[in-house]
């Protein structure tokens, strides 16, 4: 029926279908092409308000980038940031160490924001570098499966980054929706908090270039975002060269006397407690036999709730290693100058210097 009251009674029904049929047809086309072409014209505006301060033909800018409802904002680096070499360096590096973490996985990531969007990625690298397994679906196809991974594995990243003061700069939206910003922040704090053994380039910045709408307009501002500062904060200076430098570079063929050397100390010991050492990168990695060798040489019980008789994670390893440095301080020792990320992340000439200051200090005790 139509939508006016009927003015006389003389119009015949068949006649006024008819015209409200070809009425609502026209309608309904003009409507179609008005939102068409509003749509075009939004996207053109979009277009011109990203691209007015920069080389037209420099931004790649997608048609959804520009349909924003109100109050919505949109962000993407600028393409002169892309092309620094600072910043290639870190994608190169943070993709070098993924795949380096990921070996036995069998993966293999080539572009940040396509291989870690899903979670997929994300979820084996964390598993991998805190040695714990996520309650999570194994592959999932559909978006909602997706997030919700995503959801539980940065739920998990941020447990482990909070307590220590991280600022969190990404979301389940923002790491969904490819925003490589937010995906560079996430990798630079896990690099940092797992003490990846990485060296990321210093002052990395980039521009970026934020869309927002306001009143049914597109306004858009530059503003720098800051990935990485000094080395100093990204990881601590280098610790002078010792004996250990020298042997590792200059004397590899004595290397194999010094461990067995080691050992025989720390079986010496740990004997005692019916536990025996063959290798030294790995069975003092989790800090464990470091604490109960600390006891043995100064004939005390370490008390079980002071440290992680089988830890499970990174945190809890690094725990148990750092309790045990404490414990070679109040015997008397200097602080070790290898650092406890570097024992739990295998590395043997950190893990050589720990025992070796033992073996001088306690290589006579019974």
């Amino acid at each position: 029926m139509s939508a006016q009251p009927l003015r006389s009674p003389t119009l015949r029904p068949h006649r006024m279908k008819k015209e409200e049929s070809f009425l609502g047809k026209l309608g309904g086309t003009l409507a179609r092409k008005k939102k068409a072409k509003e749509v075009s014209d939004l996207q053109e505006e979009g277009k011109n308000a990203i691209n007015a301060p920069m080389n037209p033909s420099a931004v790649d800018i997608h048609p959804e980038d520009t349909l924003l409802e109100e109050n919505e904002e949109r962000t993407m680096i600028d393409p002169n940031s892309k092309e620094d070499s600072k910043f290639k360096e870190l994608i190169k590096v943070l993709i070098d160490w993924i795949n380096d973490v990921l070996v036995e996985e069998r993966i293999i990531v080539k572009q940040l924001e396509e291989d870690l969007y899903d979670g997929q990625v994300l979820q084996k690298l964390l598993e991998k570098l805190a040695d714990r397994k996520l309650n999570v679906a194994e592959v999932t196809q559909s978006e909602i499966g997706q997030k919700q991974k995503l959801q539980t594995v940065l739920e998990a990243v941020h447990d482990l980054l909070r307590p220590h003061g991280w600022t969190i700069k990404w979301n389940v939206d923002s790491i969904h929706g490819k925003n490589l910003i937010s995906i560079l922040h996430l990798l630079v704090a896990l690099a940092m908090h797992f003490r990846a053994p990485i060296r990321l380039p210093e002052h990395v910045s980039v521009q970026v270039v934020v869309v927002r709408k306001r009143e049914g307009l597109l306004q858009t501002t530059h503003v720098s975002e800051e990935l990485t500062t000094t080395t100093d904060f990204l990881l601590p200076p280098k610790p002078e060269r010792d004996a250990f430098d020298t042997l590792f570079d200059h004397a590899p063929d004595k290397l194999s006397v010094v461990k067995k050397s080691l050992i025989t100390f720390v079986n010496k010991h740990l004997n005692k407690l019916n536990l025996e050492v063959t290798e030294l990168e790995t069975q003092f990695a989790d800090g464990v036999y470091l604490v109960l060798l600390m006891g043995l040489l100064e004939d005390y019980f370490v008390p079980l709730h002071n440290f992680y008789l089988t830890p499970e994670s990174f945190d809890q390893k690094v725990h148990n290693v750092s309790f045990a440095f404490e414990l070679m301080q109040d015997g008397g020792l200097k602080k070790p100058k290898a650092r406890p990320e570097d024992v739990v992340n295998l590395d043997l000439k950190s893990t050589l210097r720990v025992l070796y200051n033992l073996f001088t200090k306690y290589k006579n005790v019974e």
